[in-house]
C-alpha cells in the first residue's frame, strides 16, 4: 500500500513540450513512472519521445488511461490547466508551476468545491513513493523505499530530510511536497490523515515555515485526534523579520501566530517532536524510533 501514487499510477504531463516539462517527464520515466501521455493544445496526434500527445486532458484520460496529471504550464495559464484536469475527473493533479496569481488560485479553489479530484501544489516539487512512482522535480536517487512519511512546504528541505533519512537507513513510504503558496490544494492535515491510516507508514517528518497558520492547525488536529504515529517537525524562518517575504509567497509573517516560535510552541504542545535545525531531522527520527 502507498499514499496517493504507486507503480500503477498513469501520468499525463500538461506542458510536456516545454523545456521544463520535457526534462522532468524524461526523468520521471527513467525512474520507472508510467508516463502515458502529454497534453499540448494543437499538437494532438504527435508524439514526444514515444509518448502520445493530445489536445486535451479528457482525451489523455480516455485514450491513454491517465489518472494523474503533472502540470508545468507557465503561470498565466496554469490555473486553467488545473481546472481542465479537474474537469476531466482525474484522481490527482500535481501543479509544479510557481508564480500563479493568488486570485487565479482562488478561482481554482472555488471551481474544485464538490469535486473528487485532489490537488497537490501549486509551487511544489511533487510526490514520490520511492521505488514505485516519482511525479515531479525531486531527485529520485536520494529516496529509498521504507516506512517514514514526509510532508513539507519546502522543496529543498524535503530533499535535505530525505537524504538524512536514507543515509541513516530509514527509507520513505511516500514524500509529499505541498508547496509554499498562500492558497494550495492538499494541506498538512490531509497528509497526516493519510499517513496515519497507511499501514506502511510508521512515523512522519513534517516541515513547515513561517507565514499562515497551517502548521498550528495541523498541531491542533494531531492533539485533538490522538494521532498514533510519531511526528518529527521543523519550522523554517526563525530569524525572519516581520513583513519580510522569504522566497515562498506564503512565507510572510502577518501576526504573532505566523512566527516560527509560535508554531514550535503549538507543535510541542501537541506532543510533536521538534528540532531547531533541519540538520537534526534524521537523527531525531532515529532517536524517536529507537533505532
Amino acid at each position: 500500500m502507498s499514499v496517493l501514487v504507486n507503480k500503477n499510477t498513469r501520468v499525463v504531463t500538461q506542458g510536456i513540450t516545454g523545456k521544463t516539462g520535457a526534462f522532468h517527464t524524461r526523468a520521471c520515466r527513467e525512474y520507472g513512472t508510467q508516463m502515458v501521455a502529454g497534453v499540448t493544445p494543437g499538437k494532438g496526434g504527435q508524439e514526444f519521445e514515444g509518448i502520445p500527445l493530445y489536445d486535451t486532458v479528457h482525451e489523455a484520460k480516455k485514450q491513454a488511461g491517465a489518472n494523474v496529471s503533472i502540470i508545468y504550464v507557465p503561470p498565466p495559464f496554469a490555473a486553467d490547466a488545473i481546472m481542465e484536469a479537474v474537469d476531466a475527473d482525474l484522481d490527482l493533479v500535481i501543479c509544479i508551476t510557481e508564480g500563479i496569481p493568488v486570485l487565479d488560485m482562488l478561482k481554482v479553489a472555488t471551481y474544485m468545491q464538490g469535486r473528487r479530484t485532489r490537488l497537490i501544489g501549486p509551487n511544489c516539487p511533487g510526490i514520490i513513493t520511492p521505488g514505485e512512482a516519482k511525479i515531479g522535480i525531486m531527485p529520485g536517487f536520494i529516496h529509498k523505499p521504507g516506512r517514514i512519511g514526509v510532508v513539507s512546504r519546502s522543496g529543498t528541505l524535503t530533499y535535505e530530510a530525505v537524504f538524512q533519512l536514507s543515509h541513516l537507513g530509514m527509507g520513505q513510504s511516500t514524500c509529499i511536497g505541498i508547496g509554499g503558496d498562500p492558497l494550495n490544494g492538499t494541506n498538512f492535515i490531509d497528509c497526516l490523515k493519510m499517513f496515519n491510516e497507511d499501514p506502511d507508514t510508521d512515523a512522519v517528518v513534517m516541515i513547515g515555515e513561517i507565514g499562515g497558520n497551517a502548521e498550528v492547525q495541523a498541531a491542533n488536529w494531531v492533539r485533538d485526534n490522538n494521532m498514533k504515529k510519531p511526528i518529527v517537525s521543523f519550522i523554517a524562518g526563525a530569524t525572519a523579520p516581520p513583513g519580510r517575504r522569504m522566497g515562498h509567497a506564503g512565507a510572510i509573517i502577518g501576526g504573532a501566530d505566523d512566527t516560527a516560535d509560535a508554531k514550535f510552541k503549538a507543535l510541542q504542545a501537541a506532543g510533536i517532536h521538534t528540532v531547531r535545525s533541519p540538520h537534526e531531522l534524521g537523527s531525531k527520527m532515529k532517536d524517536v524510533l529507537g533505532k
